[in-house]
């Protein structure tokens, strides 16, 4: 595995690496065995945030061990079994169907017909990156972003698939909507959507 390590002031420590996979198998690893300091790991799509407590911590020291760390693929914590039951009337459904070649009852069905797994949590409170879902559903972001996506859209943008937890702007390709309240303050946690959350989208009616 290649990485890159970045100190971030005295608090922090950014890893680099090659793609979601090997960040997944480090962020797995670090997460059953932290090294001393480390207080929190933050995984995105090709990088992995190691906030650690500068009053405890040697950045060198947790540079070591990183750098000492297996990845463990596959190894990802398990945290249960979400179904997001979501209408497929999207506005972007008919481009996504263009865009990948697919019928749009193919892309509802491609949709539904694969479990997803929260990567990681990013964008805005409650916001989840799923990942591993049907290869034929990579799209690009739309080129040019709405200014007002409303809460509970369900969109697409390249190998990933998401739930708006409020209203926002945003770039994804919207293929449907849902009425699941995946971000509150006064639950906890807030969040339904966490790393390790395993999805199954299932198509319900208007």
């Amino acid at each position: 595995m290649t990485m890159r390590m970045l100190p971030c002031a005295d608090s922090g420590l950014l890893v680099e690496l090659r793609d979601l996979d090997e960040v997944l198998a480090l962020y797995a690893a670090l997460d059953a065995d932290r090294p001393p300091g480390v207080v929190d790991l933050v995984p995105a799509a090709r990088t992995l945030l190691l906030r650690v407590d500068p009053d405890t911590a040697d950045i060198a020291e947790v540079q070591d061990a990183v750098q000492a760390t297996r990845p463990s693929h596959g190894g990802q914590q398990e945290r249960g079994l979400l179904r997001v039951p979501v209408v497929y009337d999207g506005e972007d459904l008919a481009e996504v169907a263009r865009l990948t070649g697919l019928t749009e009852r193919e892309v509802v069905e491609a949709h539904t017909g694969t479990e997803w797994r929260v990567a990681f949590g990013g964008f805005a409170p409650g916001f989840g990156y799923l990942s591993g879902g049907d290869s034929r559903l990579v799209v690009p972001r739309r080129a040019e972003p709405r200014t007002r996506v409303p809460v509970g859209a369900v969109g697409l943008a390249g190998e990933f698939s998401g739930i708006y937890p409020r209203t926002s702007p945003g770039g994804w390709q919207l293929i449907g909507r849902t009425d699941l309240e995946i971000w509150r303050v006064d639950r906890d946690p807030p969040a339904l959507l966490r790393p390790g959350v395993r999805v199954r989208f299932e198509e319900a009616t208007a």
